[in-house]
């Protein structure tokens, strides 16, 4: 449990920085802000609010519901996979979140639609760290 415990949280702290680095190249990189299609930032913002939806249901249904078989079974490998990749899919998530960002940017908004995205990325993924599974 301790070694996946830490592959996990040496992948979020990988996120986390990448996240970071997003910010970083989409200014970098940045093509002058121009306006783009009002709908077109209305798509992603309803899918960036649908992407959180979905990541804390990949989180209810993966990590917490392996999570309580780990307390009764902690030496069950099969739920212990489980557990590690519903960790991987939230936070594989949080990351296309903060991708969202970046893709605004390059497509002409200004950092401060694209900041948003960048937030709601690292502070979800920041937020859902691994925990050892514990009784409630």
């Amino acid at each position: 449990m301790r070694g996946a415990i830490r592959t996990l949280r040496a992948v979020q702290w990988t996120m986390l920085g990448s996240i970071l680095l997003y910010a970083v190249v989409g200014e970098v990189l940045r093509h002058s802000a121009r306006a783009i299609d009002a709908s077109l930032s209305y798509v992603f913002t309803t899918a960036g609010v649908a992407l959180v939806g979905v990541i804390f249901v990949v989180r209810r249904t993966l990590v917490l519901r392996s999570a309580e078989n780990l307390v009764v079974h902690p030496d069950d490998s099969v739920t212990l996979n489980h557990w590690k990749s519903g960790y991987i899919t939230t936070y594989a998530l949080c990351e296309a979140l903060a991708l969202f960002g970046l893709i605004l940017r390059f497509m002409g908004c200004s950092f401060q639609q694209s900041l948003p995205f960048y937030v709601g990325g690292f502070v979800l993924l920041s937020f859902f760290g691994p925990r050892e599974p514990a009784r409630a």
